[in-house]
């Protein structure tokens, strides 16, 4: 019995940009390869490229407009109107607590949106620095809200890392909040700031110093 040999560095890049794009990567793998991305010309490049050989696969299928009564039943579904009658005082009764109920979802609906929920707090052992991790429709961010960016030359990297599973690069952290399009990360998982070379960890995995982390909560 012999062990399947390991493709070359290149092999690999481009079978990763093949399953990216379609959409075969698990969450981890896909978030890694998101955060490379960023990060990496040449495996854009490839990304890029293998679009362009599955774009051919689209034209199997053909726009299907939707019938327009549909978008009738759906308006007339969201916004039922009562029946008015010609000079009636009930009608424009309604109608008046119509206009008055949109006013009012128009000024209070933005309020009841859900804020951003707090998932966890990194800092260093010192303090001097910490970074704010959020989650909100979508969206994690990571905000430093104590301390400076890394020194010249230098540069804060983000890991996820699953509960027994290896770190997943999610992007550089410099001055701007780093927000990611991901789903929730499971309470468990731990987030993490390596302090990298300018342009991130060169080989996938923290290679320098982890110098905060902490623990997603329930």
């Amino acid at each position: 019995m012999s062990d399947t040999p390991a493709l070359p560095p290149d092999d690999e890049s481009d079978a990763l940009a093949a399953e990216y794009v379609l959409g075969v990567l698990d969450l981890p793998e896909r978030l890694s390869a998101e955060a490379r991305l960023r990060t990496d010309r040449a495996f854009a490049e490839r990304v890029a490229r293998w679009e362009n050989r599955f774009a051919p696969l689209n034209e199997g299928y053909e726009d299907a407009p939707a019938p327009p009564e549909v978008f009738a039943r759906i308006e007339a579904r969201l916004f039922p109107r009562a029946p008015l009658r010609r000079g009636g005082w009930l009608g424009w009764a309604l109608a008046g607590l119509a206009a008055a109920v949109a006013v009012l979802a128009f000024v209070f609906l933005p309020l009841l949106q859900p804020g951003p929920e707090h998932l966890a707090r990194l800092a260093a052992q010192d303090g001097a620095t910490a970074y704010e991790a959020t989650w909100v429709e979508g969206d994690l961010t990571i905000t430093r809200v104590a301390g400076d960016p890394a020194p010249q030359g230098q540069v804060h990297e983000l890991w996820l890392i699953p509960p027994g599973g290896a770190p997943v690069a999610l992007g550089l952290l410099e001055s701007a909040p780093l927000t990611i399009a991901t789903a929730k990360p499971q309470a468990g998982w731990t987030l993490a700031v390596s302090l990298e070379p300018a342009g991130g960890s060169p080989t996938g995995q923290p290679t320098g110093p982890v110098i905060m982390a902490a623990e997603i909560g329930a």
